[in-house]
């Protein structure tokens, strides 16, 4: 029995329009725009490894001040597509561009550089090297008694770490580099690290980008102060006024340098005439002849 092939198109494309958006993601969406309606500013975090506990305790630290948003990369894009469709609000496309990644959004109003410096100066998640993760950092393991039994040491010949039985258990006798960063942590190295009780990884919510009044940015440009803006500006201004004083091109910037050289230049000339003098000359002559005078005595 053969199946008419426009009736089955059809029926799946009513099936289609028939499927219905849970409400929950529309009250989601709902919410998001909300937020970019109350704030102007939004931080883009990340939390890689950061439990439920410490979202919920970072969200009543910030009660009043910042507004935490987690979710879908597609529904949060979803959100701000729609609202930026709404508003025309162009700006709202540096925004969408950081959503990537295991992030979150930190809607507030305050100074954005004090936000972020609460957040990083929080306590870091201490976890266990589980085996496949990859090793933020590196992992030693220090010479010393470890508290295993003698019979344990099949763990530490498979990892290579010297060792020797002192009193009853092992001691390690130099240290070693057991996982170095970057690389994946085998099974043996988890292992020997939890019968240790060592908990080397710490992770803690970092700020990857700033979305501010349309413009988004690299977080660490928070990190330069009003002292070094100053002096990098100083610097630039000084070689702009050495290139136009060198071209005899004048400008606002080297216009004090052109003048002091042009009545150095004019005081050089009216010492060098005898028969025509004004009174700032006689000025510079005085003073000219009185140190003449000292470096002679």
């Amino acid at each position: 029995m053969s199946l008419d092939l426009n009736l089955v198109v059809s029926d799946v494309y009513s099936r289609k329009q028939k499927r219905t958006i849970p409400q929950r993601k529309l009250d989601y969406v709902k919410k998001l725009q909300k937020l970019l309606k109350e704030y102007k500013a939004c931080l883009i975090v990340t939390v890689d490894h950061i439990g439920s506990r410490n979202i919920a305790e970072m969200r009543k630290d910030f009660r009043g001040r910042a507004r935490f948003l987690f979710g879908k990369n597609t529904l949060i894009r979803k959100g701000i597509r729609d609202f930026m469709k709404e508003t025309n609000n162009k700006g709202l496309f540096n925004l969408l561009n950081c959503v990537k990644g295991n992030c979150g959004l930190c809607f507030t109003n305050e100074n954005v550089r004090e936000i972020r410096r609460e957040i990083l100066n929080r306590e870091k998640t201490h976890l266990p090297a589980n085996e496949g993760d990859i090793a933020p950092c590196d992992v030693y393991v220090y010479r010393g008694p470890t508290g295993l039994e003698p019979t344990q040491c099949c763990f530490t010949g498979l990892l290579g770490v010297p060792t020797r039985i002192n009193k009853g258990q092992i001691d390690i006798v130099d240290d070693i580099l057991l996982v170095k960063e970057g690389n994946k942590v085998g099974l043996y190295e988890a292992l020997f690290l939890k019968r240790l009780n060592i908990r080397p990884f710490h992770y803690e919510m970092k700020v990857i980008s700033v979305y501010d009044n349309g413009i988004a940015y690299d977080a660490s440009i928070l990190d330069i102060c009003n002292d070094e803006i100053g002096k990098s500006l100083c610097f630039a201004l000084h070689n702009v006024a050495a290139l136009c004083y060198s071209l005899n091109y004048p400008t606002i910037i080297n216009a004090p340098h052109v003048l002091l050289n042009s009545y150095q230049q004019i005081l050089s000339l009216g010492l060098s005439l005898q028969s025509y003098s004004w009174e700032q000359l006689e000025t510079v002559k005085t003073v000219l002849k009185n140190s003449m005078q000292l470096s002679i005595s």
